[in-house]
């Protein structure tokens, strides 16, 4: 039903994706280093609760009505280039942060880290433009069985997304440690970090393309 030259591409889109840094990153990471591995685990939770409910939505006919109202989509698109220019902001500002540096936050309950997990990602406009845009290219209309090809698919891409980001919770406390003994490393992190959060934000904010038809 599904090409495999379908699954492979799916697999390097979703990697490539989130392997730059994002809110979803941002967020998962600070919070393992503040509250432990269990929290950022947890919001992992909520951050893939987040991509099913892009994948459903998108393959039930968010595509169509983002089609029909453009207006929603460049909503959607504006806002995520708003959070990111924050967090851009957040890292370059003077006085900053890096991510990986410890801070000493108040500890949310599971409820809010798993609820917060999910906003960050349903906010995420890499999301959204993923699954309207890069999904569908990749599904073969000859096969038939169009929404199960788009939920199999989608499926691909949730499982790369949540095994590299568990990675990332998991490694988060030792990238922590190893970059707080050494200053200009994490200094570099946090203005590179920044400045690619900044670049997105920029680049989202200028296009004025429209959603993609499914075809």
């Amino acid at each position: 039903m599904v090409e495999l030259s379908g699954v492979l591409g799916v697999m390097v889109v979703a990697l490539g994706m989130v392997l730059t840094p994002g809110p979803n990153m941002i967020y998962l990471v600070s919070r393992s280093i503040t509250q432990g591995r269990r929290a950022g685990t947890i919001s992992l939770g909520g951050v893939a609760l987040g991509f099913m409910v892009y994948l459903l939505a998108a393959n039930l006919g968010l595509s169509v009505a983002f089609t029909a109202v453009p207006e929603l989509y460049f909503a959607v698109k504006f806002a995520g280039a708003a959070y990111l220019a924050y967090l851009a902001w957040n890292a370059l500002k003077p006085g900053g942060v890096s991510v990986f540096t410890p801070q000493d936050v108040p500890h949310d309950s599971p409820g809010r880290l798993f609820t917060m997990g999910l906003m960050t990602n349903l906010l995420n406009p890499k999301i959204a433009i993923m699954y309207l845009s890069l999904i569908p290219q990749f599904i073969d209309l000859g096969k038939g069985h169009v929404l199960l090809q788009g939920i199999v698919l989608g499926s691909v891409q949730i499982v790369v997304s949540v095994a590299v980001n568990l990675a990332v919770v998991l490694a988060a406390g030792a990238i922590a440690v190893f970059l707080a003994r050494r200053p200009s490393w994490l200094k570099a992190q946090r203005y590179m970090m920044g400045t690619v959060l900044g670049a997105l934000a920029v680049s989202l904010a200028a296009d004025t393309s429209g959603p993609s038809k499914a075809s």
